[in-house]
């Protein structure tokens, strides 16, 4: 199984590489939480659960392939790999954070 560290890690180097967004997105990772606070002048990633405009659930394996290439993201939506609430638009945005 892949390394949750990672993943949260992958998130956070990444989060401080976009511009903030406006909005707090919560990945769910299995048991682990990581939400991104965008509403300020950086993206500030936080590990504990709390309010979302949008959240995103899968598993830290989907996660990886996601970020590598190896998963397309509305394959794995369409799929039920990926569980989104919340505010689909922002979903849609994520490209970013992949």
């Amino acid at each position: 199984m892949i390394d949750i560290e990672k993943a949260k890690e992958a998130i956070k180097s990444q989060a401080a590489n976009v511009s903030p967004f406006g909005a707090k997105l919560k990945f769910v990772l299995g048991d682990q939480v990581v939400l991104i606070d965008g509403t300020g002048s950086t993206n500030e990633v936080i590990f504990e659960d709390g309010e979302a405009d949008c959240t995103i659930s899968t598993d830290v394996d989907t996660f990886m392939k996601l970020k590598s290439g190896d998963l397309n993201p509305m394959m794995a939506v369409m799929s039920g790999k990926i569980k989104i609430s919340g505010d689909i638009g922002l979903a849609m945005k994520l490209q970013s954070l992949l």
